[in-house]
């Protein structure tokens, strides 16, 4: 499977999306739109860059993506992934953005691997 963002309905694309519509309520309500931006951004394979207007839009949509590819590779190995350990390796493997609080950071990357995974699994 590929790591494509082109199609809307793929998991990475679900799961940035979900884990945006959780997270708005507390983060802001553009949030969700700033989400589609990074996916656009993402998908017209422009560099990925953490700007201060979607820091937080870009860092949803790595770590969707990460999540994606970190499950994929994991449901070859066991019929189901725990989300403990994709999240864990989503957290080392991605680059920590320093406009984001740790404990918030940690907070995005539990919600964004359920989303992925459950949008996965649908």
């Amino acid at each position: 499977m590929s790591g494509s963002l082109d199609p809307a309905d793929n998991p990475v694309a679900r799961g940035a999306r979900a884990a945006a519509q959780r997270l708005e309520s507390g983060l802001g309500s553009r949030l969700t739109s700033d989400v589609e931006a990074a996916l656009h951004t993402r998908s017209a394979g422009r560099p990925e860059q953490y700007l201060d207007p979607i820091s937080l839009a870009a860092l949803i949509v790595s770590a969707a993506s990460l999540a994606w590819t970190i499950y994929a590779d994991l449901k070859t190995k066991t019929r189901r992934p725990a989300p403990q350990v994709i999240a864990r390796r989503v957290r080392i493997e991605l680059a920590d953005n320093a406009a984001i609080e740790p404990t918030e950071r940690e907070r995005i990357i539990d919600v964004v691997v359920t989303e992925t995974i459950q949008a996965a699994d649908d």
